[in-house]
């Protein structure tokens, strides 16, 4: 069949026909591949639960036994209706199995296959395709409008009424992964239950751990030069109770994180494009990370990712020198910063 581009794959799944017995269902982002054949399965069987109706099958056992898929496919549900068969595909190539399946053209079930990120060329994607009876649909990461649409419906269902503002910092809060999304969505909705409006206080209080927010907070102070706010910060978290090597390898993360991006800026990018470019960046500390892109390029944030994982391996080999090592390197970094802001 025509292959369907990725922004027409609700649609199509939605109105999917019975002459397509195959579906694939493809790449990167995995929570999307396993949402989507879940809710496939959902539609085409009365019961999901139910042995007769759904059955699951590993991907390389089909793989090293061929003629299996056919006769699976084959087989007539014990009280009638349409049969689903859910794979999962592994390490061997299940292409020569789903060939001899869509040839064999028995019985009344579909075939969903779920998959990571398959190149154009690999075989099982080539063969869904162009195959007459199949179908291959690609799941990619969400962009503001899929999470947007899927924040608009979960709500919508919930009887639960969502402001363009609370919206928008829910859309900047989440990642592109579906599975995860949705579990955010879900503690959220808990937590809201027997409201009528989300407000943005209610996201905070389900989504965001105060610790991770000051973690933050210093990351941003070292990372923009601000060395007061970094050993202030970092004073009052280590007396919290927050572990030396926790504090560093957040630091390290963020520079890592921050890598690629001034990447893109040391090739022309402007630092505020470069932000609004990051998925799941919280919209609060954009301005401080739009700071950090003008100041550090790719060569410093390399050096800095040096000096930060030293002192984690020197914290190890002196565990008594904890906070003093760690507050050094916080400062090297923040007074790196400065220098360069000045």
């Amino acid at each position: 069949m025509a292959t369907v581009k990725a922004s027409d794959a609700e649609r199509t799944l939605a109105s999917l026909g019975a002459q397509v017995s195959v579906v694939l269902l493809y790449g990167p982002d995995a929570g999307l591949v396993s949402e989507r054949g879940r809710h496939l399965t959902e539609k085409t069987v009365s019961d999901a639960q139910d042995p007769f109706q759904m059955v699951r099958l590993d991907g390389d056992v089909i793989a090293g036994d061929p003629g299996r898929l056919a006769d699976e496919v084959g087989t007539i549900a014990m009280f009638g209706g349409r049969r689903v068969i859910r794979i999962r595909t592994g390490s061997k190539n299940l292409a020569p199995a789903v060939e001899a399946a869509l040839a064999a053209e028995t019985g009344d079930t579909l075939v969903i296959i779920e998959a990571g990120d398959l190149a154009k060329s690999a075989p099982l994607r080539s063969l869904c395709e162009k195959a007459r009876h199949a179908l291959a649909v690609p799941c990619y990461l969400d962009d503001a409008r899929d999470l947007g649409q899927v924040i608009d419906s979960s709500f919508r269902e919930a009887g639960i009424s969502v402001s363009r503002e609370t919206r928008q910092w829910l859309v900047d809060s989440l990642g592109g992964d579906r599975l995860s999304t949705r579990a955010e969505i879900e503690k959220i909705l808990l937590y809201t239950y027997g409201q009528d409006r989300l407000e943005i206080e209610d996201i905070q209080a389900v989504s965001s751990n105060v610790a991770d927010l000051k973690t933050d907070m210093l990351v941003d102070a070292a990372f923009c030069g601000r060395m007061s706010d970094a050993d202030s910060t970092f004073r009052r978290l280590r007396a919290e109770g927050a572990g030396a090597h926790i504090l560093l390898g957040a630091l390290i993360r963020h520079a890592v994180a921050l890598l690629p991006h001034a990447e893109s800026v040391a090739r022309g990018e402007q630092p505020g494009r470069a932000v609004e470019n990051w998925r799941g960046l919280f919209f609060k500390r954009k301005p401080a990370v739009k700071t950090q892109l003008e100041i550090w390029g790719p060569k410093r944030l390399r050096a800095a990712i040096e000096r930060l994982q030293g002192a984690v391996l020197e914290t190890r080999r002196n565990a008594e020198l904890n906070d003093v090592l760690t507050s050094r390197a916080i400062l090297d970094i923040a007074r790196a910063a400065r220098s360069k802001r000045h």
